[in-house]
């Protein structure tokens, strides 16, 4: 099945909800092995929910100290509007979430690159 769109991050992204008013669902997908690209959301906030795969996900905030979570199916964590984010899938299997997005993803130019991130 191909993907419904390309994030920023490189990820793959399939739409399950877009028609709600106040926020949006999709499905994310990265391949086995890959890293996504740091980037930071300028106006929205995310919760991930883990669906399969295992892998590091590296946060973040403005002017704090960054850290770097083991993810795994019923991993969840939040992006809070600001923080730097990157994700890293580990070898043999994709990484798959959900997300959730509020207010609802508004296009391409929300996500900002950041220098460095936290994953090699």
């Amino acid at each position: 099945m191909m993907p419904d769109a390309v994030a920023p991050d490189g990820s793959q992204i399939y739409f399950l909800v877009g028609d709600a008013r106040r926020a949006s669902l999709v499905e994310v997908r990265l391949a086995a092995g890959q890293t996504s690209k740091p980037v930071r959301h300028r106006t929205v906030e995310e919760i991930w929910y883990f669906l399969s795969g295992e892998g590091r996900v590296w946060r973040q905030p403005p002017d704090a100290p960054d850290a770097v979570e083991q993810v795994a199916p019923g991993s969840v964590l939040t992006i809070p509007t600001g923080w730097a984010f990157q994700f890293q899938a580990a070898a043999g299997r994709e990484l798959r979430f959900l997300c959730y997005t509020s207010p609802p993803w508004p296009g391409d130019e929300e996500a900002e690159p950041v220098s460095g991130g936290g994953l090699a």
